[in-house]
C-alpha cells in the first residue's frame, strides 16, 4: 500500500449473527467487529462457518436473526450491491476475478458504480496501491500469479473506495513467502491507510502477526476472542492452531 492513500474507515458491528442456508443454521449468534485501522482475523478449522459468516455481512447468506451495521448504518439483508454502495469491499476465495478480461477491465468493472467520468482516475489511484499491476493492465488476468490475482482482486474492490474490507482466505493457494508478504504489505497496509478489515485466513500465525483482535470460531460459534498476545498463552489456541505449547509473549523459546 501507498503511504499516500488514505481510506476513510467504517466501523463493523455484527451482533448474534445466526445464518445458514435453509435448515439448520450454519452460524448462531456471532459477535464481531472491526474499527476503522484495524486488522481483525476469523481463524478456525474448515467447516466452522468463517466464510458463512463473511457472505452473511454482505448480504449473500441471509440472516435468520442479528443485526450487521456499517458506520452505524443497519445492513442487515440487504442486497450485495446495496452492501456495496454503503462502502464495505468484499473478496470471496475463488471466483474473485474476471479471468478472459484484462487487468483494466477487471479494474473497471470494479467501478460499475462510479459515474462513468470517474473510472479511469480511479483506476490510477489503484495502480499507485498496486504498482506492480501497472505494467500489467493489458495482460489477461488468467496469465497473472496467484499473488497478482489476488492484488487484482482487492484492486477492484477498492475501486469503490470501501471503509471497510471483508477478505476470504486472500492467501489460500499461494506459496508462504508470498503469502506472508501479501498479508503484510497489502492487507495490513490497508488498515495502516485507514480501513476497517476483516479477514478469514488459515495461516493462523502469519495473520496474527498483522492482527489486532482475532475470533476463533468453531462449530458455527465464537469459542475464543482476544488480541494475538492473550491469544498466545491459551494452550488450547496454540495447541490447535500455532502447533506448540503455550508461553508468555516475548519469551524465549527453551
Amino acid at each position: 500500500m501507498s503511504a499516500d492513500v488514505t481510506l476513510h474507515g467504517l466501523p463493523l458491528r455484527a451482533e448474534r449473527i445466526t445464518a445458514g442456508y435453509g435448515g439448520d443454521p450454519v452460524i448462531r449468534g456471532i459477535t464481531v467487529s472491526a474499527d476503522p485501522g484495524q486488522v481483525v482475523s476469523l481463524v478456525g478449522p474448515n467447516g466452522s462457518g468463517k466464510s458463512t459468516l463473511l457472505k452473511s455481512l454482505v448480504g449473500i447468506v441471509r440472516v435468520s436473526s442479528g443485526t450487521v451495521t456499517v458506520g452505524g448504518r443497519q445492513v442487515t439483508n440487504m442486497a450485495p450491491e446495496e452492501i456495496a454502495r454503503a462502502s464495505v469491499g468484499y473478496v470471496p476465495q475463488v471466483d474473485d476475478v474476471f479471468g478472459p478480461l484484462t487487468v483494466r477491465e477487471n479494474l473497471e468493472m470494479g467501478g460499475y458504480l462510479l459515474p462513468r467520468g470517474e473510472v479511469a482516475g480511479r483506476i490510477d489511484k489503484v495502480l499507485t496501491v498496486f504498482p506492480r499491476l501497472a505494467g500489467m493492465v493489458g495482460r489477461s488476468a488468467s496469465k497473472l500469479s496467484g499473488g497478482e490475482r489476488k492484488m487484482l482482486a482487492m484492486g477492484r474492490v477498492l475501486m469503490l473506495d470501501p471503509g471497510l474490507f471483508l477478505l476470504d482466505e486472500p492467501t489460500a493457494n499461494l506459496a508462504p513467502a508470498i503469502a506472508a508478504a501479501l498479508l503484510e504489505e497489502h492487507v495490513h497496509g490497508l488498515a495502516a491507510s485507514g480501513a476497517a478489515v476483516l479477514i478469514v485466513e488459515q495461516r493462523a500465525k502469519a495473520v496474527l502477526a498483522i492482527s489486532d483482535r482475532t475470533y476463533v470460531l468453531g462449530g458455527g460459534e465464537v469459542r475464543m476472542e482476544g488480541t494475538p498476545a492473550e491469544l498466545s498463552v491459551s494452550p488450547e489456541f496454540v495447541e490447535s492452531f500455532l502447533g506448540g505449547r503455550a508461553r508468555p509473549v516475548g519469551s524465549a523459546e527453551g
